[in-house]
């Protein structure tokens, strides 16, 4: 496992993490999920992802109760706060919810603090200035040691940069946007400026694209899949990407890898990427995300380029 810096930030964390998205409290109990998360932390993995909204907070609850089992100082652990629940005030990222909705997420994980914490989606509703000054709060209360963002647009990650240098405020360390070989415009086109003149970090997630590149689909939609539980997820070019994912299973055999650790490793490529955020429901899904890390020195620049032009 080789640990990045997030980033300009000093954290290190492991390139490849482990989040709970759609899994904890729906698809695995205490027992599976206190089982991956040690097999993680046994291979290197120290980047635990969550957010207020998983499950309705039964994620960070499920995690909390299992992160006790661990030396605090050993962990990187990651919340986001937006989606809290159905009141006035329990949604986005007022100064109310933002304060409010950390301290919850701390009881449910029951820990003193998060290492990073993101504002999980733009809230229009909400000045960018309001939760600046927020974030800066909970980062000199010791709440949170780092504070990003997560499917923000460039102009408004910008916006807040630019509040937090007016205001000495303590600027945002990175951002948790989306990227996969299906979705790649963010961080390769959108934030590249942001890289040059903040040095920001990012910890990405969808690797797989809700499992797409997974190549489980290739032959239709598995009943108990998560494209079948989830049907929202499904793309509209659906049918486009699988055979896209056909022809790169024929570039994973040619490595000896999987097509879902051919499509970690790419990520992995990308020097922006500081964390790629992976999802398991089973061990050996997690075994298999992290031999990604042995494919990522196979992807030599012909490899690259015979990816790219089945992607493009």
């Amino acid at each position: 496992m080789h640990y990045n810096k997030l980033g300009k930030a000093g954290i290190k964390l492991s390139e490849i993490s482990f989040g709970s998205w759609i899994t904890f409290a729906k698809q695995l109990g205490f027992k599976e999920a206190r089982e991956c998360m040690h097999v993680a932390f046994d291979h290197g993995i120290n980047f635990f992802d969550n957010a207020e909204g998983y499950a309705h907070g039964e994620s960070e609850a499920l995690m909390g109760n299992i992160l006790k089992e661990f030396k605090r100082e050993d962990l990187v652990v990651a919340t986001k706060i937006f989606w809290g629940g159905n009141g006035p005030n329990d949604t986005g990222l007022s100064r109310k919810h933002l304060l409010e909705g950390t301290k919850n997420s701390l009881k449910r994980l029951q820990l003193d603090y998060v290492d990073l914490l993101f504002c999980h989606r733009p809230d229009i509703d909400t000045p960018i200035e309001e939760t600046v000054l927020a974030m800066d709060y909970l980062v000199r209360q010791g709440y949170v040691f780092y504070w990003g963002t997560s499917e923000w647009s460039t102009t408004q990650i910008q916006t807040a940069y630019d509040i937090a240098e007016k205001l000495n405020c303590i600027k945002p360390s990175m951002e948790q946007p989306k990227y996969n070989m299906f979705f790649r415009d963010h961080l390769e086109k959108e934030y590249l400026h942001l890289f040059e003149k903040y040095d920001m970090g990012t910890t990405t997630w969808s690797p797989l694209a809700s499992g797409i590149l997974s190549g489980k689909y290739n032959h239709g939609i598995p009943q108990e899949s998560r494209l079948a539980k989830e049907a929202w997820l499904i793309p509209s070019n659906f049918q486009e990407q699988v055979e896209k994912v056909k022809k790169l299973t024929k570039i994973a055999e040619d490595l000896s890898c999987s097509v879902s650790q051919l499509a970690i490793a790419w990520c992995l490529k990308n020097p922006h990427v500081s964390s790629v955020i992976t999802g398991a429901t089973k061990v050996e899904q997690l075994l298999e995300n992290i031999g990604s890390i042995e494919v990522k020195a196979k992807l030599t620049n012909d490899v690259m380029t015979e990816i790219n032009k089945v992607i493009k």
